[in-house]
């Protein structure tokens, strides 16, 4: 019973096999496109969003995911004591802005000026919008931001960041805050090794 049993199995075997073989005259069509044109791991024939910038983070059909520009960064500009100027070295982190600014043309910026809390209430204030003001000359000067895409604002000492009232606080609180806003929306990119944190 046993060999009847293993010879009708290897015959239903042989049976199912010898109906997969095809005999054509010509060799079978591909259908779809199976290429990656724009190589962001999904094939042409899903791809709904072609020349995907290389490295973006993307769905499932080839599209970036973007998010709207909204970020506030504060620019680490040490001001002297009771001072509005700024240093030409603290010009790289304003071009940074800049750069930020020329690339997504639709942002807008606004500058917030910050004091610590020595002096007068009324002379801080002016202090503090003149810190801002600074940064937006610098901007529209050095940078050929216009200026109509810049707000400056002095907020005396009403915002500190540290209120221990130590000389380290007093200059934390001495600072300049840009807050860049706009209806562009930029391209999320791929985490991968070389990725570090900003």
């Amino acid at each position: 019973m046993k060999y009847l049993i293993l010879l009708l199995s290897m015959t239903l075997t042989v049976g199912c096999s010898m109906r997969d073989i095809v005999t054509a005259d010509s060799p079978t069509e591909q259908q779809f496109d199976l290429n990656d044109n724009d190589k962001d791991g999904v094939i042409v024939a899903r791809e709904r969003c072609l020349d995907t910038v290389i490295g973006a983070g993307i769905d499932n059909y080839g599209c970036p995911t973007i998010s709207e520009i909204n970020e506030r960064q504060e620019l680490e500009i040490l001001f002297e004591n009771d001072s509005d100027h700024i240093n030409t070295r603290f010009y790289q982190q304003i071009e940074e802005v800049a750069d930020l600014m020329k690339l997504y043309p639709n942002t807008v910026v606004t500058i917030e000026g910050h004091c610590s809390k020595t002096g007068t209430y009324e002379h801080n204030l002016t202090l503090s919008q003149a810190r801002a003001d600074n940064v937006v000359n610098v901007l529209v000067d050095t940078f050929n931001i216009d200026r109509s895409r810049l707000t400056a604002i002095g907020y005396s000492y009403d915002q500190p960041i540290d209120l221990s009232g130590t000389p380290e606080a007093n200059e934390a609180n001495r600072r300049v805050i840009a807050e860049v806003t706009g209806d562009d929306q930029r391209t999320d990119m791929k985490w991968h090794i070389y990725t570090v944190d900003q």
